[in-house]
């Protein structure tokens, strides 16, 4: 039977509100019932629903009020404005990665570069530099098959040239073969609270868990850049905002130099990068 307080679009609106949704996760879930953008909603909020639009809302509100992500709901994500697909066998892409992007970008410009995106997952942060430097050689490698052809077919979908493989780490990588090496690898300790909290809950452990405080994975990649990387190579890396110290120094230990740390838009350490320099260190 039709809900009555779902007649029309305001009513929709507030309704999933009283539910306890937040406001922007109304508009997406409504949005996407109806197959129309947040924009229409606002300019037609007396529009009626149909039966099957209100029974598929309710339905979508129900399964966000059970804690699935909305991510997961709608199959996909926005990451850089790019249109992702998503699902349960890789992370979410969050807002915070975007420092990962960026500080790049900021770096490097257009100049030809060997470029790899490890534990890849969606494709997101290799996605997100191929379609602003195309003249980048940009490949993106995982060690989850599922997540290799979620991020071929993102990079199919999108049509960016980004080569997406399988490996553990930098495993399947030749001997200094890449300029930029860069990662956002798990780094949450297994003990942490917030594994029981919110979204992650619905996400793959094996993408979110490290060992050794959630510094484990950090240290391999650091370790396998020195040999993935050429000569005066940069690792770039996503980690949590109380390691920036640790990863620093595990750079520094290792023989990385220019080592530094940029601080996402919450104001908190989440991206460290060292330049490999083989005369400062060893194998």
């Amino acid at each position: 039977m039709p809900n009555p307080f779902l007649n029309q679009v305001r009513q929709a609106q507030q309704w999933a509100q009283q539910q306890g949704l937040e406001p922007l996760e109304v508009d997406l879930l409504l949005a996407h019932v109806l197959g129309q953008s947040r924009t229409w909603l606002f300019t037609w909020p007396e529009r009626t629903l149909t039966d099957e639009q209100q029974r598929r809302f309710s339905d979508l509100t129900q399964r966000r009020l059970g804690g699935e992500p909305v991510a997961h709901i709608l199959g996909t994500r926005e990451f850089w404005s790019l249109p992702l697909k998503v699902n349960a066998s890789t992370l979410i892409p969050r807002p915070d990665t975007e420092t990962l992007v960026e500080t790049i970008l900021n770096r490097f410009d257009q100049t030809a570069l060997r470029v790899a995106d490890m534990g890849t997952g969606t494709g997101a942060i290799a996605l997100a530099l191929a379609s602003e430097r195309p003249d980048w050689s940009i490949s993106a490698f995982d060690v989850q098959p599922d997540a290799v052809a979620l991020a071929q077919e993102n990079a199919q979908h999108l049509g960016l040239p980004v080569t997406v493989g399988l490996s553990h780490w930098c495993e399947a990588l030749a001997d200094q073969s890449l300029d930029l090496l860069v990662s956002n690898p798990p780094y949450i300790a297994a003990n942490d609270v917030h594994l029981q909290q919110g979204d992650v809950r619905f996400e793959p452990l094996s993408a979110l868990v490290a060992a050794e405080d959630g510094l484990a994975d950090i240290r391999i990649l650091i370790v396998q850049g020195r040999r993935a990387l050429v000569p005066g190579g940069w690792l770039f890396l996503e980690h949590g905002w109380t390691q920036g110290p640790a990863v620093r120094d595990c750079f520094e230990r290792l023989g990385y130099g220019s080592v530094a740390t940029v601080q996402d838009m919450g104001n908190r350490d989440r991206v460290s990068f060292g330049q490999w320099n083989p005369v400062s260190g060893s194998f």
